[in-house]
């Protein structure tokens, strides 16, 4: 398994300095349609501890259950970065408009805790930051970990680093990009079935008639993956190709990717080809199939990720 954060205490405490609990606005996680956003509500439990409430819902068109009876593991990880970014903007007063740059994401989801039901699952979120660097009285970077509960048990974990960017820096940082990019795919996309996906729409290859390499097929009319105008290829896009790059290289059988150690390298930009590679590493048990993907955007690494899982069929 990647070596993501598991030494987060499992049992929640509350601190004396918590505060009541607080509604969720939609802006908050950085979301514009209500069935994408799935924080509900928020309490301080002490100066760098929160918990959100959260709700996974059952029948997401995206983020859709994995075979058939458990949360998708990259829905829990989307749970747990909003409920971070709510976290900073409402716990540490981060104005709205100003960037996250999330250069790592690792997570393990304990699937046996993330049955699905007939109705969205109820989850706490706790959110730890740590590390955080401060410049004119806000946090400029830092450290945040999560533990997500359901019925009190513990669901997943997860650790990442994120530093944050004024609008005027973010736009001196970005140069020539335009503010808006727009990407319509001329490529076909992979076989769904090949993918692991249920619709052609979700698929985020094209083949490349190379072996364990595929082309990035961005589409800013996705409703899910692209909620707002943006100047780059958002990290959720990149960890999605990176789950069918990794489904592809499994074969048939699939994967199930419970665990991830993702790091981001640089922005994958609009108007120029990115590869992602797939390589399917020794496996280290016999129920389990881990694979390292690879992003590469002119001739530039984009993003690196460890999957690890059972196979989905089983």
């Amino acid at each position: 398994m990647p070596e993501a954060a598991v030494l987060i205490d499992p049992v929640p405490t509350m601190d004396a300095e918590a505060e009541v609990v607080h509604p969720v606005e939609i802006d908050m996680v950085h979301r514009t349609r209500p069935e994408d956003a799935f924080p509900r509500n928020w309490v301080r439990l002490g100066h760098d501890r929160f918990s959100v409430g959260a709700l996974l819902p059952h029948d997401h068109p995206f983020f859709a259950p994995v075979g058939d009876d458990r949360h998708d593991p990259l829905l829990v990880a989307e749970a747990m970065r909003q409920a971070a970014m709510l976290a900073f903007h409402a716990g540490y007063g981060i104005p709205l408009g100003y960037q996250f740059l999330m250069s790592g994401l690792d997570y393990v989801c304990h699937q046996e805790h993330l049955t699905v039901g007939g109705a969205p699952t109820e989850i706490d979120v706790e959110v730890f930051c740590s590390d955080l660097k401060w410049r004119g009285g806000l946090p400029a970077q830092g450290r945040v970990g999560w533990a997500v509960h359901r019925d009190g048990r513990l669901a997943a974990t997860g650790m990442g680093e994120t530093r944050f960017s004024t609008p005027k820096a973010y736009r001196r940082m970005r140069g020539e990009a335009p503010a808006e990019g727009i990407s319509i795919p001329e490529t076909a996309p992979v076989s769904p079935v090949l993918a692991g996906r249920a619709r052609a729409e979700d698929v985020v290859l094209s083949e490349t008639g190379r072996d364990g390499v595929w082309e990035l097929r961005v589409d800013t009319r996705h409703p899910t993956l692209f909620q707002r105008p943006n100047d780059h290829v958002p990290g959720m896009l990149l960890l999605e190709a990176a789950r069918q790059a990794a489904w592809l290289a499994a074969g048939p059988a699939g994967i199930v990717p419970v665990a991830a150690r993702t790091r981001f390298h640089r922005y994958s930009e609009f108007g120029s080809p990115c590869w992602i590679g797939a390589v399917v590493l020794p496996e280290t048990a016999e129920d389990t199939v881990t694979v390292q993907v690879t992003g590469h955007q002119d001739g530039e690494a984009v993003f690196s990720t460890i999957l690890s899982g059972p196979r989905a069929d089983g």
